[in-house]
């Protein structure tokens, strides 16, 4: 076997081509490093060394495993060196899951933060609905996820509220209501709405379908949609009402108009929470800067 410490052994002779300061220079005794280079030359069937009283030089083929035992050993520390820093998590990588941007409107800010801040961690980043973002964590297939709350129990997930913004109302740009500063959610009872899947997110989605309940009425679903961009698009289509996070309304868009909601509800399910999710399972020093980071951003950073 030609472990490590025999490269080392042969590297500190071959550097020094004299026994016996290689030697001093491993702290060990001439004999046992003598009896070391000859097993490796044993080993690898040749010899590594030409020897005589006055002189020792290495062959070809020791030159050979010169280089191969310096680049072995160059590597190995640099291995070694990496493995602590992802130890301490400065390196390595997270995936991070999320809604679309327009909604996780702080993401960009956050993402720029925490790459200036450890340049040596690899940011993967999926977009995805939120039960899709809570099967890719609870599978470890990533680390970090921006989404609304499930709505389900899920076990061993860690939940942290990120932002919390009100409901607005989207209408289409000519609808009746879309000239009111505000708009009295029952007057909606026959207009029919544009709704995000419940499979995708049942928490939003039982969120929205709460609040018309709410309103005195059971809203009528005209089309669904996976993305929020599309749900809007939909509105200014014509295809019906909706409602959406205020970060949403804050993009402007042709054809369409966002207004405050008026309807007696707690002040919970008058807005959406946008949290940060991960699996209390699994240790990962990285996933835990980018958590911190998260943490240290300002509301408005």
């Amino acid at each position: 076997m030609i472990d490590l410490r025999l490269l080392q052994q042969f590297v500190a002779v071959a550097e020094e081509l004299h026994f016996h300061r290689a030697a001093e220079r491993l702290h060990m005794a001439q004999p046992p490093l003598s009896q070391a280079i000859r097993r490796l030359e044993a080993a690898l069937g040749t010899a590594l060394f030409v020897r005589n009283q006055r002189h020792v030089s290495l062959t070809p083929a020791g030159a050979a495993l010169l280089d191969v035992a310096r680049r072995t050993q160059a590597t190995l520390s640099d291995g070694i060196e990496h493995t602590r820093r992802v130890a301490a998590g400065l390196a390595g990588q997270i995936t991070v899951t999320f809604l679309d941007m327009s909604v996780a409107d702080r993401l960009p800010a956050i993402l720029r933060r925490f790459r200036a801040a450890f340049p040596g961690v690899e940011l993967r980043l999926q977009e995805g609905t939120t039960s899709e973002q809570v099967e890719a964590i609870v599978g470890g297939a990533a680390d970090v996820g921006f989404m609304r709350r499930p709505g389900i129990v899920v076990p061993h997930l860690a939940i942290e509220l990120v932002a919390r913004e009100p409901i607005r109302v989207a209408l289409p740009q000519r609808h009746a209501l879309a000239r009111r500063p505000s708009v009295p959610l029952a007057a909606l009872a026959t207009t029919g709405f544009v709704v995000t899947p419940r499979e995708k997110g049942p928490g939003f989605h039982d969120q929205i379908l709460g609040l018309c309940r709410l309103a005195g009425f059971s809203p009528v679903v005209a089309q669904q949609a996976r993305q929020m961009q599309t749900v809007v698009g939909l509105v200014a289509a014509g295809f019906g009402a909706a409602l959406v996070p205020a970060s949403v309304a804050a993009v402007r868009r042709r054809g369409v108009v966002f207004r405050p909601i008026k309807v007696s509800a707690p002040d919970d399910m008058l807005h959406l929470d946008l949290i940060m999710a991960w699996d209390a399972r699994r240790a990962s020093p990285t996933r835990d800067r980018f958590l911190d980071a998260v943490r240290r951003m300002k509301p408005d950073d």
